[in-house]
Order: structure tokens, then C-alpha cells, then sequence
């Protein structure tokens, strides 16, 4: 037990330190405690959240800290609690305009609960081992990947004692928890409707090859096309970005000799690109000739110039489901690996003819 208490005993005197010489001239909480004639503990149950004060007690202290002009030092907290209150997130720049609506989610529902936010890019989702590495630096409490992992790589979180989460992926090769979109059933019922439709030529504009979602809706509307008997769809490979799209719909008017009736996007930029190129580009009137489909539910999809028919993600009640996930594991770093999934819901707009549901 004694090497226990001198343990904590010279933590303490380090977030102490850290903190006098955070501040120098100014305000520590010794000096709140001496003001407010109370414990320097009280002044830190104060500024901490879900602490056990009486409102007597905070009221007194936080009279004290404003007369002295007095704010918490995160660092010297961290070296006390052993936690660093800060998540890493990490996304990829090819999701451009949908995953920035999810880190806006995950941001303020972490900040809400005194969380930070370290937000890490890819301009590809092969660049993450460089990430990594500097993930490991900032001791962050744990992670959020909305980027593709190796079996490899998610272990290296369980090593390094970061619970991880993965968003709107799942891996098939390790445990690990995820929250995700059931882009297979989307994609079905995307294909369903269009051949309802009586839509007959059909084609495809896929996303990055290392991007799992896209290939997940690729393959899943292939095989829902194939069991309803249209085989050999051409499938042109795409960005996730505007020009994609455009140059995928040239790409399949070029590859066929009759233009498709029905394309299927990977994301809703590549379908919004497409359908301006079918208009604009090619004459091909959306959906009276063409009907474009995507996946996201992005909010340029929604303006009246496009109107796109996509498949919408429940971005507020995944993001939801990520951060509760990541915060039980943080606490109770033993919990077993648990996976979410939601369904996606059809928005019916005006870029596509559908046949009933």
C-alpha cells in the first residue's frame, strides 16, 4: 500500500507543479482554496463535472475563482485523473461533404460532457499508420476511426490501452466495436425500387477502391441486380468527389451503346456531378430519361436543383451511439466488443423514377 500513496502522493505534487507553472502570476486553486476558506480538493470537485458539492460550497468557490480571475489547468487535472479528456477522431478527406455533418455531432456531443476532439485526416485511407503514430503522442483517452483499419492496426489500440470505435465500418477479421449502416439492405431496396420502376440499363459509379462503405454498396447493389437477372452492369470506378460523377456518367454513355436508364452513385457528390452532366453535358433529361440515385443524405442533395433520391444515414443517433460506446469502454476498459447497426432511410426526391415499395 505505502508505494500506492507515494505514487499518488507525487502525482499530485506534479499536477500541482504543472500547474503553478501553467499559470506563473496567475490564479492557482490554492489560491481559490485560501480565498474561499476551503480545501483545494473542494475547489477541484468544483470545475469537475458530476462532482458530489454542495451548492453552498460551489457557490462560494466560484465567487473565489472569479475575484481571482481563476481557470482550471486541464493538464495539471490530467496528471491527477490519469485522463486526458480527449478523443481522437479519424476521417477521411474523400467523405468531403458528409462526414464533416458527423464530427460537428461527435464534437459537440463530446463537449457537452467536457471532451475534446483531436481531429485527424486522410487524404487516403492507406495514410492511417502515419496517424497512428501520432495518436500515441497526445495519450488520448480513446478513439473514433471513420477511416478503414487493418485487423493489425486495431490491435495496435488494444496495445497501446485505447478503446476504439469504429464508425460506419465494421471489421470483419477482429473484434472490435463499431456502429454502422446496413448498406447492403439499402442498396437492395435502392435496386428493388428502380426495377419496379421498369428501368432495364443499368450502371454504376463506385467509390475509392480502398474505401469499405463504398465497395459494401457496390457489391451489394451487383448482387441484388444479378438475382433479379440484369448482369454484366458496367461499373466505373469514382472518387467520392463532383468530377467523378460527371465523368462517370461519360464514362458509361461510352461503354455501352445505349446510355443507362438508372445510375447508381457510391456517394451523393458523385450523384449530384452525374446528374449535371446527364443534363448539361449530355442532354439527357433527369429522370425523365436517367434517374440518379446516391447514399448519404448530404444537405446539397436536398436543394431544389438536384433533389437527389438517396439513401440517408441517421448521422445524430449513430454519432450518439459511437460516443456512448467509446465512454462505457474508457470507464470500463473490460467491456466485450459490441456492434451497432441502424438502417438507412429511402428520401424520395426527384432524380429517379420508383416503382412501389
Amino acid at each position: 500500500m505505502a508505494p500506492k500513496k507515494k505514487s499518488k502522493r507525487l502525482r499530485v505534487r506534479s499536477a500541482v507543479a504543472a500547474e503553478s507553472a501553467a499559470q506563473s502570476s496567475r490564479a492557482t486553486s490554492y489560491d481559490v482554496a485560501l480565498r474561499a476558506g476551503v480545501s483545494q480538493s473542494a475547489v477541484s470537485r468544483c470545475f469537475q463535472e458530476g462532482a458530489s458539492i454542495s451548492p453552498k460550497m460551489r457557490a462560494r468557490v466560484m465567487r473565489a475563482a472569479e475575484e481571482l480571475g481563476y481557470t482550471p489547468n486541464a493538464i495539471a487535472r490530467s496528471l491527477i485523473t490519469r485522463r486526458s479528456n480527449l478523443i481522437a477522431v479519424i476521417i477521411s478527406n474523400l467523405t468531403n461533404l458528409y462526414y464533416p455533418e458527423v464530427l460537428a455531432e461527435l464534437s459537440a456531443l463530446a463537449s457537452a460532457k467536457g471532451i475534446r476532439v483531436l481531429l485527424f485526416t486522410l487524404s487516403a485511407e492507406s495514410e492511417i499508420d502515419h496517424v497512428l503514430e501520432q495518436i500515441w503522442q497526445y495519450r488520448v483517452d480513446g478513439a473514433i476511426s471513420a477511416a478503414r483499419l487493418s485487423s493489425a492496426q486495431i490491435e495496435t489500440f488494444a496495445k497501446n490501452g485505447v478503446p476504439l470505435v469504429l464508425y460506419n465500418r465494421y471489421s470483419r477479421g477482429s473484434a472490435a466495436s463499431a456502429v454502422f449502416c446496413d448498406q447492403s439492405d439499402g442498396a437492395r431496396m435502392l435496386v428493388d425500387r428502380l426495377v419496379r420502376a421498369d428501368h432495364r440499363r443499368f450502371g454504376i459509379i463506385a467509390g475509392p477502391r480502398d474505401s469499405v462503405v463504398g465497395q459494401e454498396r457496390v457489391a451489394a447493389s451487383l448482387q441484388q441486380l444479378a438475382h433479379l437477372g440484369f448482369r454484366n452492369v458496367p461499373v466505373v470506378a469514382g472518387e467520392y468527389d463532383y468530377e467523378s460523377g460527371v465523368r462517370g456518367v461519360h464514362e458509361l454513355a461510352s461503354v455501352a451503346k445505349r446510355c443507362p436508364q438508372a445510375v447508381i452513385c457510391a456517394n451523393d457528390v458523385m450523384a449530384i456531378g452525374a446528374m449535371d452532366a446527364a443534363r448539361f453535358d449530355l442532354g439527357i433529361g433527369v429522370p425523365d430519361k436517367m434517374s440518379v440515385v446516391g447514399f448519404d443524405g448530404v444537405g446539397p442533395a436536398s436543394w431544389s436543383s438536384y433533389r437527389l433520391t438517396t439513401l440517408r444515414q441517421p448521422v445524430q443517433r449513430m454519432a450518439e451511439a459511437t460516443l456512448s460506446l467509446l465512454l462505457d469502454r474508457i470507464a470500463n476498459p473490460s467491456l466485450p466488443p459490441e456492434r451497432r447497426v441502424f438502417s438507412g432511410t429511402l428520401v424520395e426526391g426527384g432524380s429517379a423514377k420508383l416503382g412501389p415499395a
